[in-house]
């Protein structure tokens, strides 16, 4: 009975704790939506309070004062940079594991090593060889260090679930005459949908969100993805908060429900509960 108690009194400590961070994390996006439906007068005088009329026009004006180009932008630089790791990722990771060959342990180790390097700490030198490429003020120049600073964890994700997999399956393939590539995509990849989720959704966040390449790399305000197209909605002398914040809800829209209806696999994917078949 002692020890029911303890237990209880443990679990009920560990909830208030999550609950207490839970709060913590929600309640400042709570707040940023009743607030983006406040004019810019309304949340100084009136910060925590619900909004005296609720401004559903600071959507309409934010979405047509430009989020919706900058929206756009981020969908097309998202959803690339998303295909192209896990393509480059799945072969890397199905190569090394299928395959045998020389420098095979380097290779292994030069993809951790890559996790080590902060992609601030290159900014310079990424500016200068993608001026030289031609590719300054471009899309591809962004989906091209997105995928590059993704590939490391995208590999090393996917080669630990390929590795689980029973090779029977690719033996069986390729008495039927199966190549390399169409068993990667016909038997590995359906088998791996958990993990290749979970990179998915690791990658497709970090280029949703990523600002300093996206400021640097990237002039054209046509061309701008949408957390530096929101930096320019703060104004020198005046900004319309309510507008802003609007605008923020709008962007953080698409990942959150790209999460909830990927979350199950997310976690499988990191737990590597995942159904393998």
């Amino acid at each position: 009975m002692l020890k029911k108690l303890k237990y209880y009194r443990g679990e009920v400590i560990t909830i208030a704790i999550l609950m207490v961070f839970f709060l913590m994390i929600i309640y400042p996006f709570i707040w940023t939506i009743i607030s983006s439906f406040k004019s810019t007068q309304e949340i100084f005088e009136n910060i925590w309070g619900l909004p005296a009329q609720w401004l559903f026009s600071n959507y309409v004006q934010a979405w047509q004062s430009g989020v919706a180009k900058y929206f756009l932008n981020s969908v097309v630089v998202t959803v690339a940079t998303v295909l192209l790791t896990l393509t480059c990722a799945s072969l890397f990771a199905y190569s090394m594991v299928i395959h045998q060959y020389r420098f095979k342990k380097v290779l292994m180790a030069l993809a951790v090593v890559a996790m080590l390097f902060s992609p601030i700490v290159s900014l310079i030198p990424l500016f200068q060889e993608i001026q030289a490429m031609g590719l300054y003020d471009t899309r591809l120049s962004l989906i091209l260090i997105y995928s590059a600073y993704q590939l490391p964890v995208s590999f090393l994700l996917l080669h630990d679930y390929f590795g689980s997999i029973d090779h029977d399956y690719l033996d069986a393939a390729r008495i039927d005459g199966c190549s390399d590539l169409r068993a990667l995509f016909s038997i590995f990849a359906p088998m791996s949908k958990p993990i290749l989720i979970t990179c998915a959704v690791l990658t497709g966040f970090y280029a949703w969100n990523e600002f300093s390449f996206a400021l640097i790399m990237v002039k054209n305000d046509a061309l701008r993805t949408i957390p530096v197209g929101l930096l320019f909605f703060k104004g020198e002398m005046h900004t319309e908060w309510g507008v802003l914040l609007a605008g923020l809800v709008i962007s953080a829209i698409p990942i959150v429900v790209f999460f909830i209806f990927a979350q199950k696999y997310f976690i499988a994917g990191l737990s590597g509960d995942g159904i393998k078949g």
